[in-house]
């Protein structure tokens, strides 16, 4: 079952990661004592908190979920019209087909 974490959570949480990150060897330590002093479920949540706060901040290269949200929709629509364009080619190519069966 997914669980939902509120944005003050979240926020709170990066935050904390940032400022604690001194105290601990590497940051995935900073992430995983965060994560179980708020009750996050699993570090790898806070973690890709963190990243996706990074990717909207300029300071790590990525497309935003909006950004990435977008462009599947876009190429949902692009599929549909090669789709679409491919039925009116092969109706295009049967009908003129009949108009020369019909001539001769």
């Amino acid at each position: 079952m997914s669980k939902r974490y509120p944005p003050e959570l979240r926020e709170r949480a990066v935050r904390m990661v940032a400022e604690i990150r001194h105290e601990h060897s590497s940051e995935w330590a900073a992430i995983e004592s965060v994560a179980g002093k708020l009750g996050i479920r699993t570090a790898q949540t806070l973690h890709n908190w963190i990243r996706r706060g990074q990717v909207y901040s300029g300071q790590r290269a990525g497309v935003s979920t909006d950004a990435a949200a977008e462009l599947r929709k876009l190429r949902a629509e692009n599929r549909e019209l090669k789709r679409a364009n491919d039925i009116l080619k092969s109706a295009s190519t049967f009908f003129a087909a009949e108009l020369d069966r019909q001539r001769k």
